[in-house]
């Protein structure tokens, strides 16, 4: 019954998810070809550097995250009992009999399959969105730190009004690029802010009970191996979704550094009022929420962990009290 409720749960917030997709894909869609053009067009080596690092730390994350899909599901269509289904059900006929039971058991492995496989889908598609813009910060931080690149820098010298019209075009195309990334950044918290905040409730509350349940299972090694891949399943999605808005608010806060480490001195006075504005700019950080609640950070996740294991020691107690 409790693996049952489990599915539902996950279900659940796999729905709003899925929805939202759904609901949302010519936007979506819109976002993804931008971001792809954008960072398909690098060409200098240390930038695609950058953007091939971001794109395998990604894969590393999905990788990580299909293996233990892969081994809740299949652990859990393993771990059925003999003549019993992976999950209780009522179906208006007989399930005990072949081959409807053969059958049964094949349509409710088959759902458990596709509901994982949209459930990673959905989480890698707003997880490497959120990824692709803090590779586009990072990207604007080697621009702005190469601004001057190429143009002599002399000292208590400034440079030629040729040279410092150079400089104010490289700038300008800086400032877009920054106000792009912003602007995306906005429409990922409009369009899957409340999305995540229904993950990390029904994430909180599943990490919680699986935890009691591993800690009182007495059952057979492939139920309680498919019940701890699906416990550090649940993290991982957690996980994945504040590390990559934590990074987008580091390297976000980072722009301002790249911008002063720029030779600005040599500018004129025009061009430094601009590198002004733009670090002020940049102490607005670029951020994600849940549900406008709390931020996506690793001190976020770590509050999930710690609100699950709160929860997981009543359960304790109660369970201990009783007779």
């Amino acid at each position: 019954m409790t693996g049952t409720a489990f599915l539902l749960f996950t279900n659940l917030a796999l729905f709003t998810k899925t929805v939202n997709v759904i609901g949302r894909r010519s936007a979506v869609r819109k976002i993804v070809d931008e971001v792809n053009s954008e960072l398909q067009s690098e060409q200098e080596e240390k930038r695609v550097a950058i953007v091939e690092s971001c794109n395998q730390e990604t894969k590393r994350h999905l990788c990580l995250y299909i293996v233990l899909t892969a081994v809740t599901v299949f652990g859990w269509a393993a771990s059925a009992e003999k003549d019993s289904l992976p999950l209780r059900a009522w179906y208006p006929y007989d399930v005990s009999q072949s081959p409807a039971y053969q059958i049964t058991y094949a349509h409710q492995s088959f759902a458990l399959i596709v509901a994982a496989s949209l459930n990673v889908s959905v989480d890698t598609l707003v997880t490497s969105l959120i990824a692709q813009c803090r590779c586009q910060l990072m990207l604007l931080g080697c621009s702005l730190r190469n601004l001057c690149r190429g143009i002599p820098v002399r000292d208590m010298q400034l440079m030629s009004p040729n040279e410092d019209k150079t400089i104010s075009v490289l700038l300008r195309k800086c400032v877009l690029r920054h106000q792009a990334v912003l602007e995306t950044v906005k429409l990922l918290e409009e369009y899957f802010s409340t999305p995540i905040l229904a993950q990390f409730t029904v994430s909180t509350v599943i990490i919680c009970v699986t935890a009691y349940q591993l800690a009182f299972e007495t059952m057979k090694m492939v139920r309680v191996i498919s019940m701890l891949a699906y416990l550090l399943d649940m993290m991982l999605q957690v996980f994945f979704y504040c590390y990559q808005g934590h990074q987008l608010s580091e390297e976000s806060t980072e722009v301002a550094g790249a911008a002063y480490s720029c030779p600005w001195y040599s500018c004129s006075v025009r061009i430094r009022g601009a590198i002004l504005i733009l670090m002020t700019r940049t102490t607005r950080i670029a951020k994600l929420t849940a549900g406008g609640f709390t931020n996506l950070s690793l001190s976020t996740f770590m509050a999930i962990i710690k609100a699950s294991y709160t929860f997981f020691t009543v359960l304790q107690q109660v369970e201990g009290r009783k007779p």
